[in-house]
């Protein structure tokens, strides 16, 4: 089976739904940035302040395409991944996009919580954020847009609503594949 990947914007539910899609799916669940940290050993902040952006996202574009030759996975690609490097056209040319989209509220909720787990948006205020998200979004909605495939990122809360996005998932995109 060619990769899944999933793309949208930080905290939109990639990696909740990616490792919930591949386990129930019998699929290996690859987190792009942490692949990257496990194989520079050095956080993706870390990369960021030492190398700057334009090293990280040429690693970044290069540790993708190294993933995106394995078969039976899911990678959740970081919030950038697909806005570089010709990254969006690369996976809708080797897999199955997925693009998970939750209202900037959601978001915005996720981000705070996550507090310093999220260090592009750490000591912003609620207002600072939801700024930070229009901004981001204006311009990479047109990469994620790309994606073959939209779905909510909303209800990704609980484990049932979690189950029930999968779940749907997979009886939408995946046929003959039993969920669960």
């Amino acid at each position: 089976m060619n990769p899944i990947f999933i793309v949208g914007y930080m905290a939109s539910g990639k990696t909740t739904f990616g490792k919930a899609l591949a386990r129930t799916a019998g699929l290996r669940h690859i987190d792009l940035d942490f692949f990257i940290e496990q194989r520079f050993h050095c956080s993706v902040k870390d990369f960021f302040a030492s190398k700057g952006e334009e090293e990280f996202r040429r690693i970044e574009g290069n540790m993708l395409r190294e993933v995106g030759e394995f078969s039976d996975v899911v990678i959740s690609c970081g919030g950038g991944t697909p806005c570089f490097s010709g990254n969006m056209d690369y996976m809708n040319s080797r897999g199955m996009t997925v693009c998970l989209k939750a209202s900037d509220d959601v978001i915005a909720d996720r981000i705070i919580q996550a507090g310093d787990k999220r260090p592009l948006m750490a000591g912003k205020s609620r207002d600072e954020i939801m700024a930070a998200i229009g901004a981001h979004m204006s311009v990479r909605r047109p990469f994620y847009d790309m994606a073959k495939i939209h779905i909510s990122g909303d209800r990704l809360e609980s484990k049932s609503q979690i189950a029930s996005t999968v779940d749907s998932f997979i009886k939408a995109y995946m046929p003959g594949m039993s969920a669960g």
